[in-house]
């Protein structure tokens, strides 16, 4: 192991380990550093922070690599499927065909939510934002199984855990759209997979029954593996940082989802459709959108671009783009908004504006089209994110318990407020 040492004004030196990953990654181990020194790291919105050692995905954000437990991202959206993959970043490899059944049957088993559950939904008010009732229920789950808080440490308990909560929020999701809609739930039904029962649930209604596609069902799969896992995100170090209290499994993912929920994380998808809608609505030119995005004088925000690991093209991006493509062509579908984001896209990858400061498209460009081309309704977006996203949040809650002991976070400050004062009673206060 290699160390180096920190220098102080006073001649005085401290010696640190220099932690060294498998894709040559180097991190200066600074646990000891207040306890030898009195001194203490600053990094706002830990950008220099690692907060954890993790054997499940790898960015390399400079030459845009995504690798799931060391497979190239590009390999399993063509290859794998979103059960198997999910399998692979929860369990550390790719499951063999007796192995993948028995999940998959798992899966099937506990599509269904406790039937008390669905009243739950009576008071929810149907202007409700999916978001907020998936989180509230995803929690819920954890007080109609409470005898699993204890044992979720233990393999066998883990599994059913984990199949239960990773095929229940498709109907959770799926009931959260339908409630908002005012429209009859609809049962999972065993005969189909992942994906076809997450469509399935979400758009067939006994006024119109809704035929799959699988032109359709094959974009939303390989959607689901792009999203399903990205390092120490803000909503996976949140899952981690929840569930190092030794809270259960439902409770730390329904903090993840409420991470995941706002604009700057997985909602911006959102904002690049509604983006692209003003653009279109507005009858704004392609040159004027670029010079409102660059100017300081202009509220306008372009949405969709720049990426906090990514300086280069995010490589779920590429994929995304190629998969609308193929859609919109073989579906015969006419939409705007794709040629607006095309010709938005080739604007400002030729602007140097943009290509200074390494702004590329990253994954919630293309998504957001993507779904609304499926049918998928702006505001179940950031579910869509959600649901893709939960196999790599139970791969990191798994694998910070498989490393017995763990710390609970407790990240320091700086205090910048008032100095020692004392209570003034009110009637001498001026």
């Amino acid at each position: 192991m290699k160390k180096t040492k920190l220098l102080f004004d006073n001649n005085k030196e401290f010696e640190m380990n220099i932690f060294e990953g498998t894709e040559g990654e180097q991190a200066i181990d600074i646990s000891q550093l207040r306890q030898n020194t009195g001194l203490i790291t600053l990094d706002e919105g830990y950008q220099n922070t690692g907060s954890c050692k993790s054997a499940i995905s790898f960015v390399d954000g400079e030459n845009g690599i995504l690798r799931y437990r060391g497979i190239p991202i590009q390999e399993l959206a063509e290859n794998s499927t979103f059960v198997e993959t999910s399998y692979l970043l929860i369990y550390g490899y790719l499951p063999t065909q007796k192995e993948l059944k028995t999940f998959s049957n798992m899966l099937t088993e506990n599509s269904l939510i406790h039937e008390e559950m669905i009243h739950f939904f009576d008071g929810i008010p149907p202007h409700a934002h999916p978001m907020a009732i998936l989180s509230s229920m995803v929690n819920a789950l954890s007080i109609y199984y409470p005898t699993l808080y204890s044992e979720a440490f233990f393999s066998i308990t883990f599994d059913l855990v984990c199949a239960r909560l990773l095929s229940k929020i498709r109907t959770l999701a799926a009931y959260s759209y339908k409630n908002s809609i005012g429209e009859p739930f609809v049962y999972p039904r065993h005969d189909l997979k992942y994906t076809e029962n997450l469509l399935h649930m979400m758009f067939n209604s006994p006024v119109k029954p809704y035929t799959l596609d699988p032109e359709i069902v094959q974009a939303l799969r390989v959607s689901l593996i792009l999203h399903a896992d990205h390092e120490q995100n803000c909503s996976t170090a949140t899952v981690r940082l929840v569930g190092s209290s030794q809270v259960n499994l439902y409770t730390s993912i329904c903090a993840g989802i409420c991470a995941l929920w706002g604009p700057l994380h997985g909602g911006a998808n959102q904002q690049v459709v509604e983006m692209l809608e003003k653009i279109r609505d507005e009858g704004l030119t392609i040159k004027e959108v670029i010079e409102n995005a660059k100017s300081k004088d202009n509220n306008f925000v372009l949405y969709g671009f720049g990426h906090r690991v990514y300086k280069n093209y995010d490589p779920r991006a590429k994929i995304l783009k190629q998969l609308v493509e193929k859609l919109f062509n073989k579906l015969n579908i006419e939409e705007p908004l794709v040629e607006i984001a095309m010709e938005l896209e080739h604007a400002a990858l030729n602007d140097d504006y943009f290509a200074e400061r390494n702004l590329y498209p990253n994954v919630d460009y293309y998504s957001g089209i993507l779904y609304k081309a499926i049918g998928i309704p702006k505001e179940m977006f950031t579910v869509m994110f959600a649901i893709g996203r939960l196999p790599g949040w139970i791969a990191h809650w798994k694998e910070m318990h498989d490393t017995i002991p763990f710390k609970i976070g407790r990240p320091r400050q700086i205090y910048t407020g008032a100095t020692l004062s004392h209570y003034i009673p009110i009637e001498q206060r001026g």
